[in-house]
Parts: C-alpha cells; sequence; structure tokens
C-alpha cells in the first residue's frame, strides 16, 4: 500500500472519536520550525530546532478544540490550568497508575478545586481521551511530515526510525504514560491504542516494502522486519533508565539501530 493511502486510511481512527480534536492537517503550524531545512542530516539536536513541541502550544490547541465542553473563557487561565493538570496526570500516573489515580489525588497535585477540574473535563476518562487524542495527532503530524519530507527510500526509513526515537524523547511521560496504561483503557480507547501502533509498524513495513520494489532494500518478511523495528524502538523510552545508566545518546542508540536494520536488509553482492 502506498503510504500516503494508508496515512489517509488509517487517520481516522486517531482524531474521530473525540470531537474538536484536530485531524494532523488541521494541527497548528507552530509545532514545526523552517529555520534548518530537512534535507540536512537529522540529529536529535536539528529536530529539536525543527520541531516546537511546548505544553503551552499543545494545551492552546486542546482550548480550542474544544470550546463546547471547556467551561472556562479567559484563554490565559484556561491554557495554564490545563498544562497543570496533564503535567500532573503523567507524573502521577507514571508515579502509580492511572487508574489508582483519583481526581482527589489530581486536587492535591494541581492545587486546584474538583470544581475547577470539572470545568475542563467531566470523567477521568474524558481526561484521559484528551491527553490520549492529542498525544497521538502530535505524534502522527511530526512522523508523517517526516516521512513525507524525503523522496529517497533509504532517507525515508532513516527518518520514520530517527523521528520515532526523538518524539519519544521530547514527549517521553507521555509515551510511557500511553504504553504503560493500555492494558486499562475503555474498549474503544484500547482499539485507538492498538491502532497507533500498528500504524507505525505499517509506516515501517511500507517504506521497507517500497525499498523491496526498487531494489534497494532485501526481505525476508517486511512485516516482522517492521516489528522488530518497532520492538527496538519502543526499548527506548520503556527503558530509558537502562541508557542513561550506559551513557547512551538518543543519537547514537538511533544510529546503531539503523546501521543494524541496513546490514541486515541490504541486498546481496
Amino acid at each position: 500500500m502506498d503510504i500516503g493511502n494508508w496515512v489517509l486510511e488509517i487517520g481516522h481512527l486517531f482524531f474521530s472519536p473525540f470531537e474538536g480534536l484536530m485531524p494532523p492537517a488541521m494541527l497548528e503550524e507552530h509545532y514545526f520550525f523552517e529555520g534548518q531545512p530537512m534535507s540536512q542530516p537529522l540529529t536529535y539536536d536539528r529536530f529539536r530546532q525543527q520541531v516546537m513541541i511546548s505544553m503551552e502550544d499543545i494545551c492552546r490547541d486542546i482550548f480550542h478544540g474544544n470550546r463546547k465542553t471547556i467551561k472556562i473563557k479567559k484563554e490565559a487561565v484556561g491554557i495554564r490550568n490545563l498544562a497543570t493538570i496533564f503535567e500532573a496526570t503523567l507524573k502521577l500516573s507514571n508515579e502509580k497508575g492511572f487508574q489508582a489515580m483519583s481526581l482527589r489525588d489530581l486536587c492535591r497535585e494541581t492545587g486546584l478545586s474538583m470544581g475547577a477540574l470539572y470545568s475542563y473535563f467531566s470523567s477521568k476518562e474524558e481526561l484521559l481521551e484528551i491527553i490520549q487524542e492529542q498525544g497521538r495527532s502530535i505524534a502522527f503530524k511530526v512522523l508523517t511530515e517526516y516521512v513525507k519530507k524525503t523522496d529517497a527510500v533509504p532517507d525515508k526509513l532513516d527518518n520514520a526510525i530517527r523521528v520515532h526515537l526523538y518524539l519519544s524523547e521530547v514527549m517521553q511521560d507521555w509515551f510511557f504514560f500511553s504504553y504503560m496504561e493500555t492494558r486499562h483503557f475503555r474498549k474503544e480507547e484500547h482499539k485507538r491504542a492498538i491502532a497507533s501502533e500498528l500504524y507505525t509498524e505499517q509506516l515501517f513495513c511500507d517504506i521497507l516494502d517500497q525499498g523491496e520494489q526498487e531494489g534497494v532494500f532485501q526481505l525476508e518478511s517486511s512485516t516482522l522486519t517492521a516489528s522488530v523495528i518497532k520492538a527496538m524502538v519502543q526499548d527506548w523510552y520503556l527503558k530509558r533508565w537502562k541508557y542513561s545508566r550506559r551513557n547512551i545518546s538518543v543519537d547514537a542508540y538511533a544510529d546503531f539501530i539503523l546501521s543494524l536494520v541496513k546490514r541486515f536488509i541490504q541486498p546481496e553482492g
């Protein structure tokens, strides 16, 4: 399947369930900074210069995308409190689990009253949906943007792996939260979490298939190769402590994965 068509087909699984959240084509351009051309070799520092993901921008998008349900009128107050709520939710969830976290815990951590919390969401489940959908929409937009910016298939694979790793570094708390809490999600949210994981695997798979068709890759199974790539990427953000203890940077880890994968898929002769 063509990579662009896959992006369009899978997109509705991420964004349709929560009314008001923006699909990838509508995400604010302030997530991208044009100061560094994407044609230059991608590194984590360069990625951080090109992609500006701040909690303030994320919360501004959520505030404007959910005006029908958020009861706060003042934008500055709404954005500030949303940032406080989301940071506290990720902190508490990564300490004790989202299911174990109560709204009273959230009140204590944020300094907001129960009534103030309900001005932004009606339940823990709705809070979870907001966090998950916005995180997925940003990751989806940035990842597909970098893959589309390159023409050569090896460069597409390079960008897909690097950007996935770099995103997990910039959004480390969200990636860890999303993976660890999947087993507790309700049925529909669980489906969307699975679709999110399958999306990145399929993105890798489509690039590998395209490379095999063009004769630049040689594969035994693009599906299994994509699955192994995904597992190696996940190991970075799920066991970040291990690599930190060994003084391994995200660039060094990306270089290693790419070197390993390219040796495995390089045509003989």
